[in-house]
């Protein structure tokens, strides 16, 4: 039991570093993606406006799989959640267990069964718990998501009124 215990613990903090790695990661990530922004806006302006309209394409791309790799390391995280919820649920499944045994063997056959319906309900409630904290990480994705969305929609308008800024290079 002690040893199961300490496994899950173990886990667990294993988990928590790996997500603590991803959350750098994805620091990282956006940091790079707004200074290569900021470089690329700097050589559009000095360029003609062909170049330019290629420039924006680029622009697009970079900023989609920037966009992408976050996603994806958002789902690695949200996985790495869900797996530690069930290590938890493990974990308290097999102190239910263990508990029941020792009622058993040190309670009469009646108590026994008040016991074990008490111990039904706890589950039962922990589960609830369980699946409520899971549809909240559900939601918080969701949330990130259209933040996201947002976020590209807005930039790609900004992008586009880009395009005629009356400048010395174009001649307009």
């Amino acid at each position: 039991m002690m040893m199961t215990m300490m496994m899950t613990m173990i886990m667990m903090v294993m988990v928590m570093m790996i997500m603590m790695l991803l959350q750098l990661l994805m620091m990282m990530l956006v940091l790079l993606l707004v200074v290569v922004m900021v470089a690329m806006v700097m050589m559009m302006i000095m360029m003609t406006r062909t170049r330019r309209r290629m420039m924006m394409v680029m622009m697009m791309m970079i900023m989609m799989m920037t966009m992408m790799m976050i996603m994806m390391m958002m789902m690695m995280m949200m996985m790495m959640m869900m797996m530690m919820m069930m290590m938890m649920m493990m974990m308290m499944m097999m102190m239910m267990m263990m508990m029941m045994i020792m009622m058993m063997m040190m309670m009469t056959m009646m108590m026994m069964m008040m016991m074990m319906m008490m111990m039904m309900m706890m589950m039962m409630m922990m589960m609830m718990m369980m699946m409520m904290m899971m549809m909240m990480m559900m939601m918080m994705m969701m949330m990130m998501m259209m933040m996201m969305m947002m976020m590209m929609v807005m930039m790609m308008t900004a992008f586009s009124f880009y395009y005629c800024i009356p400048c010395v290079c174009c001649g307009l």
